[in-house]
């Protein structure tokens, strides 16, 4: 039986049987749990502990490398997956886009972009291929309808877009050329 499953027949068996009870929680036992569970059972504690896990600081200064990156996101290394043998050519690209959608995700902290709200910008950073591979700028789209970068890779801020294009450039080159 998985953690997820023991902490949800334990609650359902106590919820039906038991009236309920305040629970006091040692604060090292709950961050080992949190740590130790997968991504169900991280939610399941996200759920009922609301707020316990909630990141401090500025995500710039908790995410430096892709090992952070799944730490902010609560991931398990293991959880990435392979790429299937008909597109192993293109192994580096596609492991690139998994990371760097991944990366979005845990530098927005739970923003998404809405493409329906032609006033939100949705900054992306920007490369110059020309004669090498190099972090040039960011850019942002709102309103028009072509699109330069997949809405996975947009960030909810200039700073955000800068910071992705330089820290992780390596991943970014990986999906950009061959």
């Amino acid at each position: 039986m998985n953690f997820k499953q023991y902490l949800i027949n334990h609650f359902i068996n106590h919820i039906k049987t038991k009236p309920m009870k305040t629970v006091e929680l040692h604060e090292e036992n709950v961050k080992k749990a949190f740590k130790n569970a997968d991504a169900s059972g991280r939610q399941l504690l996200e759920l009922l502990l609301p707020g316990f896990n909630k990141k401090s600081g500025n995500v710039i200064d908790r995410v430096k490398t892709f090992k952070d990156v799944l730490s902010e996101l609560g991931l398990d290394p293991s959880e990435i997956y392979g790429i299937p043998s008909h597109l192993e050519d293109h192994g580096p690209a596609i492991i690139a886009y998994m990371k760097l959608i991944l990366v979005a995700k845990a530098l927005n902290e739970g923003w998404t972009p809405d493409w329906e709200n032609t006033r939100e910008y949705k900054w992306f950073p920007w490369f110059n291929m020309q004669g090498g591979f190099a972090f040039s700028d960011s850019y942002y789209a709102s309103a028009i309808t072509l699109s330069a970068v997949g809405s996975r890779l947009c960030f909810k801020s200039e700073e955000l877009a800068n910071y992705a294009g330089k820290q992780f450039e390596s991943l970014y080159k990986d999906l950009l050329t061959l």
